[in-house]
Protein backbone atom coordinates (compact mmCIF):
# COMPACT_ATOMS: atom_id res chain seq x y z
CA UNK A 1 0.00 0.00 0.00
CA UNK A 2 1.55 3.49 -1.07
CA UNK A 3 1.59 5.78 1.30
CA UNK A 4 1.37 9.41 1.64
CA UNK A 5 3.49 11.49 3.79
CA UNK A 6 3.18 15.28 4.37
CA UNK A 7 5.53 17.56 6.57
CA UNK A 8 4.20 18.75 9.82
CA UNK A 9 5.12 21.94 9.06
CA UNK A 10 2.94 21.97 6.05
CA UNK A 11 -0.17 20.54 8.06
CA UNK A 12 0.46 23.04 10.56
CA UNK A 13 -0.01 25.79 8.38
CA UNK A 14 -3.03 24.54 6.59
CA UNK A 15 -4.86 23.81 10.10
CA UNK A 16 -4.19 27.68 10.57
CA UNK A 17 -5.56 28.74 7.71
CA UNK A 18 -8.98 27.06 7.93
CA UNK A 19 -11.96 28.42 8.82
CA UNK A 20 -14.36 26.49 12.06
CA UNK A 21 -17.47 25.88 10.85
CA UNK A 22 -20.26 27.14 12.48
CA UNK A 23 -24.07 27.09 12.35
CA UNK A 24 -25.73 29.88 10.49
CA UNK A 25 -29.47 30.94 9.98
CA UNK A 26 -31.34 32.57 7.42
CA UNK A 27 -34.80 33.76 7.68
CA UNK A 28 -37.39 35.97 5.19
CA UNK A 29 -40.35 35.69 2.90
CA UNK A 30 -41.20 34.37 -0.25
CA UNK A 31 -44.07 33.20 -2.42
CA UNK A 32 -46.33 34.75 0.08
CA UNK A 33 -45.13 32.88 3.21
CA UNK A 34 -41.98 32.37 5.38
CA UNK A 35 -38.78 30.47 5.14
CA UNK A 36 -36.25 29.52 7.80
CA UNK A 37 -32.75 28.38 6.78
CA UNK A 38 -29.86 26.71 9.17
CA UNK A 39 -26.72 24.91 8.13
CA UNK A 40 -23.58 24.47 9.14
CA UNK A 41 -20.49 26.31 7.18
CA UNK A 42 -17.63 28.72 7.37
CA UNK A 43 -19.47 31.78 6.64
CA UNK A 44 -22.64 33.64 6.38
CA UNK A 45 -24.84 32.67 2.97
CA UNK A 46 -27.50 34.92 3.06
CA UNK A 47 -26.70 36.84 0.04
CA UNK A 48 -26.10 32.95 -1.67
CA UNK A 49 -29.54 31.81 -0.60
CA UNK A 50 -31.57 35.05 -1.44
CA UNK A 51 -29.86 34.83 -4.95
CA UNK A 52 -31.49 31.32 -5.46
CA UNK A 53 -34.93 32.21 -4.12
CA UNK A 54 -34.88 35.22 -5.93
CA UNK A 55 -34.09 32.87 -9.43
CA UNK A 56 -37.11 31.10 -8.09
CA UNK A 57 -39.67 33.10 -7.71
CA UNK A 58 -38.99 35.19 -11.48
CA UNK A 59 -39.51 31.36 -12.75
CA UNK A 60 -42.40 29.93 -10.56
CA UNK A 61 -44.23 32.77 -8.38
CA UNK A 62 -47.49 33.52 -9.88
CA UNK A 63 -46.96 36.42 -7.75
CA UNK A 64 -44.52 38.19 -10.45
CA UNK A 65 -45.94 39.14 -13.61
CA UNK A 66 -43.25 38.63 -14.97
CA UNK A 67 -41.97 35.61 -14.00
CA UNK A 68 -42.06 32.40 -16.47
CA UNK A 69 -45.05 31.15 -14.81
CA UNK A 70 -47.27 34.01 -15.74
CA UNK A 71 -46.04 34.64 -19.14
CA UNK A 72 -47.01 30.82 -19.84
CA UNK A 73 -50.23 31.63 -18.16
CA UNK A 74 -51.21 35.27 -20.52
CA UNK A 75 -50.17 33.22 -23.39
CA UNK A 76 -47.29 35.34 -24.21
CA UNK A 77 -44.29 32.13 -23.51
CA UNK A 78 -44.35 28.44 -25.57
CA UNK A 79 -40.81 28.46 -25.65
CA UNK A 80 -37.91 28.72 -22.59
CA UNK A 81 -34.74 28.20 -20.71
CA UNK A 82 -35.88 28.37 -17.70
CA UNK A 83 -35.21 24.68 -16.46
CA UNK A 84 -36.46 25.27 -13.00
CA UNK A 85 -40.15 25.63 -14.74
CA UNK A 86 -39.72 22.86 -17.16
CA UNK A 87 -38.52 20.26 -14.33
CA UNK A 88 -41.45 21.41 -12.06
CA UNK A 89 -44.27 21.38 -15.00
CA UNK A 90 -42.60 18.02 -15.95
CA UNK A 91 -42.77 16.93 -12.32
CA UNK A 92 -45.98 18.05 -11.69
CA UNK A 93 -47.20 15.65 -15.10
CA UNK A 94 -45.79 13.13 -14.07
CA UNK A 95 -47.58 12.75 -10.42
CA UNK A 96 -50.53 13.94 -11.57
CA UNK A 97 -50.40 11.07 -13.44
CA UNK A 98 -49.51 8.44 -10.87
CA UNK A 99 -52.32 10.26 -8.73
CA UNK A 100 -54.95 9.77 -11.17
CA UNK A 101 -55.04 13.34 -11.46
CA UNK A 102 -55.82 14.40 -8.04
CA UNK A 103 -52.50 16.81 -8.15
CA UNK A 104 -53.15 19.05 -11.07
CA UNK A 105 -51.17 22.30 -11.84
CA UNK A 106 -54.26 23.35 -14.00
CA UNK A 107 -57.03 23.83 -11.53
CA UNK A 108 -55.63 27.63 -11.16
CA UNK A 109 -59.59 28.49 -12.74
CA UNK A 110 -61.28 26.42 -9.93
CA UNK A 111 -59.24 27.86 -7.25
CA UNK A 112 -59.60 31.18 -7.91
CA UNK A 113 -63.60 30.75 -8.51
CA UNK A 114 -63.40 29.41 -4.55
CA UNK A 115 -61.88 32.48 -3.61
CA UNK A 116 -58.48 31.10 -2.66
CA UNK A 117 -56.68 32.30 -5.69
CA UNK A 118 -55.88 35.55 -6.78
CA UNK A 119 -59.29 37.08 -7.56
CA UNK A 120 -62.43 37.33 -5.89
CA UNK A 121 -64.89 34.33 -5.01
CA UNK A 122 -67.32 33.41 -7.38
CA UNK A 123 -70.96 33.40 -7.19
CA UNK A 124 -70.53 28.99 -7.51
CA UNK A 125 -72.89 26.70 -9.01
CA UNK A 126 -72.81 23.74 -11.12
CA UNK A 127 -72.84 25.69 -14.00
CA UNK A 128 -69.95 27.46 -13.72
CA UNK A 129 -67.81 24.88 -11.97
CA UNK A 130 -68.50 22.71 -15.90
CA UNK A 131 -67.74 25.58 -17.88
CA UNK A 132 -64.33 25.84 -15.86
CA UNK A 133 -63.72 22.26 -16.34
CA UNK A 134 -63.70 22.20 -19.91
CA UNK A 135 -60.13 24.20 -19.89
CA UNK A 136 -58.58 22.01 -16.52
CA UNK A 137 -57.03 18.92 -16.75
CA UNK A 138 -52.47 18.36 -16.55
CA UNK A 139 -53.16 16.32 -20.08
CA UNK A 140 -53.78 19.80 -21.80
CA UNK A 141 -50.44 20.48 -21.23
CA UNK A 142 -47.73 19.40 -23.88
CA UNK A 143 -43.61 19.57 -22.99
CA UNK A 144 -41.34 18.69 -25.47
CA UNK A 145 -37.72 19.44 -25.14
CA UNK A 146 -37.93 23.51 -23.76
CA UNK A 147 -41.17 23.98 -25.67
CA UNK A 148 -44.13 23.68 -23.59
CA UNK A 149 -47.49 24.12 -25.00
CA UNK A 150 -51.31 24.21 -23.89
CA UNK A 151 -54.89 22.77 -25.74
CA UNK A 152 -56.47 25.86 -24.77
CA UNK A 153 -55.28 29.42 -24.53
CA UNK A 154 -57.39 29.73 -20.98
CA UNK A 155 -55.20 27.05 -19.77
CA UNK A 156 -53.67 28.27 -16.18
CA UNK A 157 -51.32 27.10 -14.62
CA UNK A 158 -50.83 26.83 -10.18
CA UNK A 159 -47.92 25.37 -8.89
CA UNK A 160 -48.81 26.00 -5.33
CA UNK A 161 -49.29 22.42 -5.11
CA UNK A 162 -45.35 22.17 -5.47
CA UNK A 163 -43.39 24.23 -6.05
CA UNK A 164 -42.80 25.33 -2.66
CA UNK A 165 -40.95 21.98 -2.13
CA UNK A 166 -39.13 22.55 -5.13
CA UNK A 167 -37.74 26.02 -3.38
CA UNK A 168 -36.73 23.56 -0.82
CA UNK A 169 -34.97 21.33 -2.88
CA UNK A 170 -32.96 24.24 -5.02
CA UNK A 171 -31.75 25.60 -1.73
CA UNK A 172 -30.99 21.91 -0.26
CA UNK A 173 -28.87 21.27 -3.58
CA UNK A 174 -26.73 24.43 -3.42
CA UNK A 175 -25.59 23.56 -0.08
CA UNK A 176 -24.84 19.87 -1.68
CA UNK A 177 -22.97 21.23 -4.40
CA UNK A 178 -20.81 23.34 -1.66
CA UNK A 179 -20.10 20.47 0.42
CA UNK A 180 -22.54 21.46 3.25
CA UNK A 181 -24.49 18.37 4.99
CA UNK A 182 -25.60 19.81 8.38
CA UNK A 183 -28.75 21.83 7.35
CA UNK A 184 -32.37 22.12 7.60
CA UNK A 185 -33.84 24.19 4.97
CA UNK A 186 -38.07 24.96 5.57
CA UNK A 187 -39.94 27.24 3.70
CA UNK A 188 -43.98 27.38 3.85
CA UNK A 189 -43.77 24.39 5.99
CA UNK A 190 -42.17 22.20 3.45
CA UNK A 191 -38.75 20.50 4.78
CA UNK A 192 -35.74 19.09 3.83
CA UNK A 193 -33.08 17.92 6.66
CA UNK A 194 -29.09 16.78 6.26
CA UNK A 195 -26.69 15.67 8.85
CA UNK A 196 -26.88 17.25 11.83
CA UNK A 197 -28.34 20.55 14.26
CA UNK A 198 -26.99 22.30 16.44
CA UNK A 199 -27.19 20.13 19.24
CA UNK A 200 -25.28 17.50 17.27
CA UNK A 201 -28.52 15.58 16.90
CA UNK A 202 -30.96 15.01 14.04
CA UNK A 203 -32.77 17.02 12.73
CA UNK A 204 -36.49 17.25 14.96
CA UNK A 205 -39.27 18.48 12.95
CA UNK A 206 -43.05 18.81 14.13
CA UNK A 207 -46.19 17.80 13.00
CA UNK A 208 -49.01 20.17 13.81
CA UNK A 209 -52.27 19.04 15.33
CA UNK A 210 -55.08 19.82 13.11
CA UNK A 211 -56.69 22.62 14.87
CA UNK A 212 -59.18 25.26 12.78
CA UNK A 213 -57.37 28.32 12.79
CA UNK A 214 -56.90 30.78 9.85
CA UNK A 215 -54.48 33.02 11.66
CA UNK A 216 -52.32 30.21 12.33
CA UNK A 217 -51.65 31.35 15.83
CA UNK A 218 -53.39 28.43 17.52
CA UNK A 219 -50.96 25.73 17.45
CA UNK A 220 -50.17 22.52 18.71
CA UNK A 221 -47.51 19.56 17.79
CA UNK A 222 -49.28 16.41 16.91
CA UNK A 223 -45.48 14.63 16.70
CA UNK A 224 -42.16 15.03 16.13
CA UNK A 225 -40.01 13.18 13.35
CA UNK A 226 -36.31 12.62 13.41
CA UNK A 227 -35.66 13.79 9.78
CA UNK A 228 -32.02 13.04 8.30
CA UNK A 229 -31.41 12.92 4.30
CA UNK A 230 -35.50 13.55 3.86
CA UNK A 231 -37.78 15.55 3.39
CA UNK A 232 -41.38 16.19 4.90
CA UNK A 233 -44.15 17.97 3.67
CA UNK A 234 -47.76 18.29 5.54
CA UNK A 235 -50.51 19.27 3.65
CA UNK A 236 -54.30 20.23 5.55
CA UNK A 237 -57.20 21.63 5.60
CA UNK A 238 -56.80 23.36 8.97
CA UNK A 239 -55.46 26.57 8.15
CA UNK A 240 -56.93 27.94 4.35
CA UNK A 241 -60.44 27.89 4.74
CA UNK A 242 -63.58 29.77 5.22
CA UNK A 243 -67.22 29.15 6.54
CA UNK A 244 -70.46 29.96 5.24
CA UNK A 245 -73.97 29.17 6.04
CA UNK A 246 -72.50 26.82 8.50
CA UNK A 247 -70.21 24.75 5.81
CA UNK A 248 -66.52 24.66 5.73
CA UNK A 249 -65.00 25.19 2.45
CA UNK A 250 -61.28 24.31 2.20
CA UNK A 251 -58.67 25.14 0.03
CA UNK A 252 -58.18 21.63 -1.40
CA UNK A 253 -59.94 21.37 -4.95
CA UNK A 254 -60.87 18.25 -6.35
CA UNK A 255 -59.51 18.52 -9.40
CA UNK A 256 -62.56 15.68 -10.74
CA UNK A 257 -65.21 17.54 -8.94
CA UNK A 258 -63.97 20.79 -8.50
CA UNK A 259 -65.30 21.49 -5.41
CA UNK A 260 -63.93 21.85 -2.33
CA UNK A 261 -62.78 18.36 -0.72
CA UNK A 262 -64.72 16.88 1.98
CA UNK A 263 -63.41 13.59 3.85
CA UNK A 264 -62.39 12.87 6.94
CA UNK A 265 -58.40 12.98 6.13
CA UNK A 266 -57.91 15.98 8.08
CA UNK A 267 -53.69 15.85 7.47
CA UNK A 268 -51.49 14.14 5.36
CA UNK A 269 -47.79 13.99 6.06
CA UNK A 270 -45.09 12.70 3.76
CA UNK A 271 -42.31 11.65 3.86
CA UNK A 272 -39.76 11.35 0.93
CA UNK A 273 -36.35 11.87 -0.56
CA UNK A 274 -36.86 15.35 -2.48
CA UNK A 275 -38.87 18.01 -1.60
CA UNK A 276 -40.82 18.36 -4.63
CA UNK A 277 -42.45 14.97 -4.34
CA UNK A 278 -43.60 15.07 -0.55
CA UNK A 279 -45.45 18.27 -1.14
CA UNK A 280 -46.78 17.40 -4.39
CA UNK A 281 -48.03 14.30 -2.62
CA UNK A 282 -49.41 15.33 0.37
CA UNK A 283 -51.61 17.28 -1.64
CA UNK A 284 -52.77 14.81 -3.75
CA UNK A 285 -53.30 12.45 -0.51
CA UNK A 286 -55.67 14.97 0.80
CA UNK A 287 -58.05 15.10 -2.04
CA UNK A 288 -58.07 11.59 -2.43
CA UNK A 289 -58.90 10.84 1.77
CA UNK A 290 -57.39 8.19 4.21
CA UNK A 291 -57.85 4.61 2.42
CA UNK A 292 -57.16 5.66 -1.40
CA UNK A 293 -53.91 7.84 0.00
CA UNK A 294 -52.82 4.77 1.74
CA UNK A 295 -53.45 2.37 -0.93
CA UNK A 296 -51.26 4.69 -2.85
CA UNK A 297 -48.35 5.68 -1.23
CA UNK A 298 -47.97 1.91 -0.30
CA UNK A 299 -47.06 1.52 -3.85
CA UNK A 300 -44.30 4.06 -4.39
CA UNK A 301 -41.19 3.45 -3.07
CA UNK A 302 -39.16 5.76 -0.75
CA UNK A 303 -42.45 7.05 0.32
CA UNK A 304 -43.73 7.42 3.94
CA UNK A 305 -46.76 8.61 5.09
CA UNK A 306 -49.00 9.91 8.41
CA UNK A 307 -52.62 10.67 8.18
CA UNK A 308 -54.76 11.95 10.82
CA UNK A 309 -58.16 12.03 10.43
CA UNK A 310 -61.39 12.03 12.40
CA UNK A 311 -64.04 9.27 13.08
CA UNK A 312 -68.19 9.62 12.99
CA UNK A 313 -67.90 11.26 16.08
CA UNK A 314 -64.84 13.71 15.56
CA UNK A 315 -62.54 11.69 17.72
CA UNK A 316 -58.70 12.17 16.22
CA UNK A 317 -57.38 9.08 14.88
CA UNK A 318 -54.21 8.20 12.73
CA UNK A 319 -52.64 6.23 10.60
CA UNK A 320 -49.10 5.72 9.57
CA UNK A 321 -46.74 3.62 7.53
CA UNK A 322 -44.11 1.27 9.30
CA UNK A 323 -41.13 3.37 7.85
CA UNK A 324 -43.33 7.07 9.33
CA UNK A 325 -43.54 5.61 12.69
CA UNK A 326 -39.51 4.66 12.82
CA UNK A 327 -38.62 8.31 12.66
CA UNK A 328 -41.24 9.65 15.15
CA UNK A 329 -39.34 10.82 18.42
CA UNK A 330 -41.12 11.22 21.46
Amino acid sequence: MRKLIFPIAALTIAACAAQPKAYFASDGFIQGTTYHIVYRYKTDLNVQIAAELHRFDTSLSAYISESTISKFNNNLLTQTDDTLFLNCMRRAIEISEITHGAMDITVSPLVNAWGFGFSEKANVNQQLIDSLKEFCGYEKINIDGNRITKTDPRIQLNANCIAQGQSVDIVAEMFERMGIYDYMVEIGGEVRANGLNPKGKTWRIGIDKPIDDSTAQNRELQGIVALDGKSLSTSGNYRKFYVKDGLKYSHTIDPKTGYPVQNSLLSASIIGLDCITTDALATACMVLGTERAAAMCDTLPNIEYYFICSDADGTLQTIASEGFMKVMVE
